[in-house]
């Protein structure tokens, strides 16, 4: 196992196809431990969805990073958890199946809490995987210092390299990239030259109003909320989103729209914000409440929600 931080790889600059590398590659950790982030780091925009609290990511969401001589698909896993109930557990299978089609996993971590339970666990997982995988050591900014050494001997032989980083501020980003870049094969690219993503724009509208509720609530609504975008209309001047958030108990039903209607405003304001500066047109949208009983354990409910 090498620590690539003192090595200097450089990937050769070539337009020739038989040149060009092209992969999958899996982000997978415990929950906020920066995954989200690093990938919307990596692909130099925002797909994935963040905030302080676990299990933000529900989707294995696709970024794409292309250059002259590459194309790097990441995919943002779930949080790897133990499952209590249906959705979860429709997590972790996501999880295990995209461990085994890619071409690299990535394994991130952070190093100011490594190895945790959760560490160690995630860490079991990858040793039975054949499929080559780095770990990466996240908010390194957030660390005085650590023991490198100690941190080999609880990783498996199943890891081939290390890399510090802080994915919040860009440290070692260019390292990861060209670590990265050697682990993918030889193939041409599987997405054109300007795609960002395999997800069409509905996905995004949904998840960023899902942030909007992880951002403005506490404790148990976030989690017991769900988004479903109804009608997805590009204008000439404008776009239009229709969308439904379910909720699991009546209970929650004016704690989400709040006194006058001002939490529903705040959540419609905030995606409105973040999707109008993602798309580069004026975003509107109208929101609905839905009570949806125990959603989160229904096969058919979490069907309409994408899960398989």
């Amino acid at each position: 196992m090498t620590d690539p931080i003192a090595t200097d790889k450089q990937l050769p600059v070539t337009s020739n196809p038989v040149d060009f590398r092209s992969g999958f590659v899996a982000i997978i950790g415990k929950p906020n431990t920066g995954k989200s982030t690093l990938m919307n780091r990596l692909v130099g925009d925002k797909l994935s969805i963040t905030s302080p609290k676990p299990q933000t990511t529900r989707y294995a969401i696709k970024g794409i990073l292309n250059d002259e001589n590459s194309q790097v698909i990441f995919v943002d896993t779930p949080g790897y958890l133990k499952p209590r109930y249906e959705m979860q557990q429709k997590m972790l299978d996501n999880i295990t199946q995209t461990l085994k089609n890619v071409d690299l996993i990535m394994f991130i971590t952070e190093i100011g809490t490594f190895p945790t339970e959760y560490d160690t666990e995630v860490l079991d997982l990858l040793k039975g995987i054949k499929t080559p995988q780095i770990a990466v050591f996240n908010k390194i900014d957030r660390t005085q210092g650590y023991d490198r050494n100690l941190i080999h001997m609880h990783l498996p032989h199943s890891i081939e390299e290390i890399i510090f980083i802080s994915a919040l501020y860009g440290d070692n980003i260019t390292e990861l990239v060209n670590m990265i870049k050697w682990h993918i094969p030889y193939h041409e690219p599987y997405y054109d030259a300007d795609q960002l993503s395999d997800l069409p724009m509905r996905f995004f509208a949904q998840e960023t109003i899902r942030e909007a509720i992880f951002h403005y609530y506490e404790q148990e609504i976030p989690y017991a909320t769900a988004v479903i975008v109804e009608r997805y209309q590009e204008l000439e001047d404008r776009s239009v989103i229709d969308a439904t958030i379910w909720i699991e108990r009546q209970s929650q039903k004016p704690i989400i729209i709040g006194k006058n209607g001002d939490n529903l405003k705040r959540i419609r304001e905030y995606a409105e914000a973040a999707l109008t500066q993602f798309t580069g047109m004026p975003v509107q949208i109208h929101l609905w409440i839905k009570i949806k009983d125990k959603w989160r354990k229904h096969s058919q409910a979490l069907k309409e929600l994408g899960f398989h």
